[in-house]
């Protein structure tokens, strides 16, 4: 069976998390893997931007869940702890709103957080707070199996796993329940429902038109939230050396413009430059969205259902700094909120434009929990919600400077100015993720996550085209560090699996212990 291993040739598209992820996992297992990649370096969506000398992740800001990548280095051998110098944080987040003059601080301690919520709201608000607690951790308990670890999650496979007691759970929260409504049952005051609502975003999503089911990803931050040295795209550098040292050749600065098909079945892949490379099966970690538009030609046309505009998640407009930060005491994470939320949500999904009120997050990157920072300029993301509509015209420069003064006014009102000269500071679009992202139109998160069914409609790891293989953001489980790290442990699952059985429709979960306490 080794010598059959060895000789199964694996190109996997994109050396984004679950690109590198399934890349690892396949050559531990004998495979014969090749991972081709556009940039000029591993990380996908997990950028950094150099800005003014320095790098400054630009993508995601927050690690989580970790168990998901300790568990898969266990298997291939190796730890985080090894690969990466990770310190929790204590402070998740630290909140500030428009129309308030105090603030509110977020901990991993839930009982800090109760306190902190008795002092800025109420007790009574800091006993509803340990309510929805309790919900979301029965809730993410109840999910973790038949959802997280599942290839191929199914109205019948999501009852048969729960049981009774996940059932149970699952209709005590109203399964057909939007998180916002949801939220307004557990808080009597709108900034916390505002708070915990921005988890939606976590996915793309208005909160009032994602499943309460979403409440869960409290409990992920609540498990623990941890800074990477040297960024998140030390991440994405450690495990591309890791898979190098296993055998992966990764090869930068070669686009895929075709996977190619033979008699029905992915067959390779031809490059930019015209070059071929044969393949028994390719993992595409790219988003489904360039399949279903045939920009990797017409083999993979049937690969997953498009994604139509309305249904894309959100976009965003950020801004890569090395600024000075002056009257805001600032922590690591920072979210500041405008008055009317509902309306930022309105503006992006039913209106298409850019929010006349967004919420703004900041990540001051040089900052830890005591927000202490070393005098001078910082290194910081700022990013407000947009809608993926980077492939239309609307996004002219007039009412992207617009939107940025409305969000600079916004951090001001809450008493933080930043300065900055403009060789400080770099600014993306949506229309600039479009073209990172092909076939996206900017949305950085796949489909949204919009209706109690939406569960259901991303795309699987096993695609309708026999021999290619999905990872990424943009299919189950979802998007996010850790979600992306999932699915490509799932689709060398799944790859794995179709070479040790004659059948295609074998399910397959990832195994391993439950990842709370």
């Amino acid at each position: 069976m080794a010598d059959t291993l060895r000789s199964q040739r694996v190109v996997v598209v994109g050396a984004g998390i679950g690109g590198l992820v399934s890349a690892l996992l396949l050559a531990h297992r004998g495979l014969d893997v090749t991972v081709v990649e556009a940039a000029a370096t591993p990380g996908g969506k997990m950028r950094q931007i150099v800005v003014d000398g320095v790098a400054v992740d630009s993508g995601p800001t927050v690690f989580t869940m970790r168990w998901v990548l300790d568990q898969m280095l266990a298997e291939i051998g190796s730890s985080l702890e090894s690969l990466l110098q990770l310190s929790p944080i204590h402070v998740l987040a630290r909140h500030a709103w428009r129309s308030s003059a105090a603030t509110l601080d977020l901990h991993a301690d839930t009982a800090r957080s109760a306190d902190a919520i008795a002092a800025f709201s109420s007790p009574a608000e800091a006993r509803r707070f340990t309510q929805f607690c309790q919900q979301t951790r029965a809730l993410y308990q109840a999910l973790e199996k038949p959802y997280i670890r599942s290839q191929r999650p199914s109205l019948l496979s999501m009852a048969q796993d729960l049981g009774p007691r996940g059932l149970g759970t699952l209709m005590g929260l109203g399964p057909f329940a939007t998180l916002w409504s949801s939220l307004g049952r557990h808080f009597h005051d709108v900034r916390l429902q505002q708070l915990f609502a921005r988890y939606a975003t976590y996915c793309g999503s208005s909160p009032w038109a994602a499943p309460a089911t979403l409440m869960l990803v409290a409990q992920v931050e609540l498990d623990g939230v941890w800074s990477v040295g040297g960024g998140m795209h030390a991440v994405a550098q450690a495990l591309a050396t890791l898979a190098q040292q296993r055998g992966v050749k990764l090869r930068y600065g070669v686009a895929c413009s075709e996977i190619e098909t033979a008699q029905g079945r992915a067959s390779g892949v031809r490059l930019a430059d015209g070059e071929r490379l044969a393949a028994d099966a390719v993992v595409f970690n790219g988003d489904v969205g360039a399949l279903a538009q045939g920009l990797l030609g017409l083999g993979p046309l049937r690969a997953a259902a498009p994604v139509e505009v309305a249904q894309r998640s959100l976009s965003a407009v950020t801004w890569s700094m090395h600024a000075r930060a002056s009257g805001f005491p600032l922590v690591r994470h920072n979210v500041f909120f405008d008055h009317d939320y509902r309306s930022e949500f309105d503006d992006i999904f039913s209106k298409r434009r850019l929010p006349e009120q967004g919420t703004v997050y900041l990540c001051a990157q040089d900052r830890d929990d005591d927000g202490l920072a070393s005098a001078g300029p910082e290194r910081m993301l700022a990013l407000v919600n947009a809608p993926a509509d980077g492939d239309s015209p609307a996004f002219d420069d007039s009412r992207i400077q617009a939107c940025e003064h409305r969000s600079l006014a916004l951090l001001r009102h809450c008493g933080l100015t930043l300065q900055a000269q403009p060789h400080q500071v770099v600014r993306s679009t949506p229309r600039d993720f479009g073209h990172l992202y092909p076939g996206t139109g900017g949305a950085l998160y796949g489909r949204a996550t919009h209706g109690w069914m939406s569960a259901f409609a991303r795309p699987s790891a096993q695609s309708k085209v026999p021999g290619l293989y999905l990872a990424g953001g943009s299919v189950h489980p979802g998007p996010g560090v850790p979600m992306a790290a999932m699915s490509g442990r799932l689709a060398a699952a799944t790859l794995m699996a179709h070479l040790d059985s004659t059948s295609r429709s074998r399910r397959v979960a990832i195994s391993g212990g439950m990842s709370m306490p």
